[in-house]
């Protein structure tokens, strides 16, 4: 049986914004030949920052953006990055396909970057291949405006007011390419950053932790950093932990991000599916520190991972992006909000031509894709207030891992109206569902789906609205209940007003 019981007078705390946060590295054509196209470029632009690319991020309300990585912020320098751009210096990327890095686009153009869009910056910090002092220049660069050698530096640059900075990384995969540190080394590297890392304006910034990969699915590692930081006798406090989960099959060569089989797609639906229990297990390690919640979880690395479409770098991780990566999306963003008194921050990789992108470029050419449309169609629940669902749902298997068939979340808005999501995770069945209104007074309802139809679909740039959201007219309210006629392998936004 599919029924949903919705409970208009269960409210479930708000849904933090940045769950549906984006992330920007300089990794193959998301930054250069995505983002920036530099000034004297025919591509319309703003001080050399795409037009139509900030314009599809306005639409989307994206609330914050992470830059300028990744594996690359660890061997990130951001004075190579501010100055006149003929000065800077000519670096290599080695990290991502050893390109060529202009450091054309550094902290004024991504600050810009941020303005332009509305969104708050998140950047991270280099622990890996940085010191203490480089970190604490950059924040007082950004953040200043005491008289001092660095903010006047940035007066020369150009900007005389400083910037606020709500969101920093203290490292990024220290883990792995960050360093390779085993956790008790990079707590004790956290206390020395975190102590001399100030913020100098009015904006609260809070200090981010590095925290473990998806193979640490019981939290082992986390729960290392955090004895360390909290049970030593020199307590050293962050404000928020980031993990990193990605559906990663890019080991497989026959992982196409567009010709795969419905065994595949369960593969990655299973995959995907599995973010609710890392959640979970890092949520109980952080929750013997702090019982009250105030510390984020931040998961500012997610999506998937396929192998990289022929003819492109493989350093360069380009991947299309198919009703596949819609439905993964909205399943995880739903997960997400299935745990928002604790995940308050999330950032899917990447916004440009980088892995489950939301926007893919060619020259002149851009299109968005289905995991954009996801975003759009959910970003009524950003900031919204969680109701209390309760579920029922179908099994789906493949005879050894059982998920669940669909899966919905529902918020209501300050104006009253409640949105209720939906997607199917089965890709070759649709789903009748039964949704009760508990608490609710309901006159109309209004919704539009994506997908449904084969499940590669997607969009190119000879055809870049072949997956696009439709008109709805599969929800039927009938008094206190709804019917809801949910298509194979799709997403549906409902607003109930």
């Amino acid at each position: 049986m599919n029924k949903i019981t919705l409970k208009g007078k269960t409210e479930l705390g708000k849904i933090n914004k940045h769950i549906y946060g984006h992330f920007a590295e300089h990794l193959g054509g998301c930054i250069y030949d995505g983002i920036w196209v530099g000034e004297d470029s025919d591509i319309p632009n703003v001080r050399g920052i795409r037009t139509d690319i900030v314009e599809a991020m306005k639409a989307i309300n994206a609330p914050n953006l992470r830059w300028p990585g990744g594996c690359f912020a660890d061997v990130y320098h951001w004075r190579d990055g501010i100055g006149p751009k003929d000065q800077r210096p000519l670096t290599i990327n080695s990290h991502w396909g050893n390109a060529p890095e202009t450091n054309a686009f550094g902290t004024h153009e991504f600050m810009d970057l941020c303005e332009q869009i509305g969104c708050d910056p998140y950047i991270g910090g280099n622990v890996g291949s940085g010191t203490v002092q480089e970190m604490r220049d950059w924040v007082e660069y950004i953040t200043s405006d005491y008289p001092g050698t660095l903010s006047a530096l940035r007066r020369e640059n150009g900007r005389e007011k400083s910037w606020p900075m709500p969101f920093w990384g203290i490292g990024n995969e220290n883990w792995g390419c960050g360093g390779h540190m085993v956790p008790e080394f990079y707590a004790d590297l956290y206390r020395q950053f975190h102590t001399h890392v100030k913020n100098y304006g009015d904006t609260p910034m809070m200090k981010i932790a590095s925290g473990y990969g998806g193979s640490d699915t019981d939290g082992e590692d986390i729960a290392v950093v955090m004895d360390r930081l909290y049970n030593s006798r020199f307590k050293v406090r962050t404000d928020g932990v980031s993990i990193h989960y990605y559906v990663y099959l890019r080991h497989d060569e026959t992982q196409s991000a567009t010709e795969f089989s419905k065994d595949q797609w369960f593969e990655t639906m299973k995959l995907a599916h599995h973010i609710d229990h890392v959640i979970e297990t890092n949520d109980a390690v952080l929750s013997k520190y702090d019982p009250d919640k105030k510390i984020w979880l931040i998961i500012d690395e997610w999506g998937n991972w396929f192998v990289v479409e022929k003819g492109h770098n493989p350093g360069f991780l380009y991947q299309q992006n198919t009703v596949r990566d819609a439905v993964v999306a909205a399943h995880t963003l739903h997960i997400f909000q299935d745990h928002n008194d604790r995940v308050q921050m999330a950032n899917i990789a990447q916004t440009v031509n980088v892995l489950q992108a939301m926007i893919l470029t060619e020259g002149e050419k851009m299109l968005l894709t289905p995991t954009y449309h996801v975003f759009g169609m959910l970003k009524g629940h950003q900031d919204a207030t969680r109701l209390a669902l309760d579920v029922e749902t179908d099994a789906y298997s493949d005879g050894e891992t059982t998920l669940p068939a669909y899966s919905a979340s529902a918020s209501r808005s300050a104006s009253g109206d409640v949105l209720l999501s939906l997607c199917n995770l089965k890709p070759d069945e649709a789903l009748t569902i039964t949704c009760d209104l508990q608490d609710l007074n309901v006159a109309t309802v209004e919704g539009l789906v994506l997908g449904g139809g084969a499940m590669n679909a997607h969009n190119t740039f000879d055809e870049p609205e072949h997956v696009v959201p439709t008109e709805f007219a599969g929800a039927i309210l009938a008094g206190q209940s709804l019917k809801i006629d949910l298509p194979a392998g799709a997403v549906v936004a409902l607003t109930l007003s």
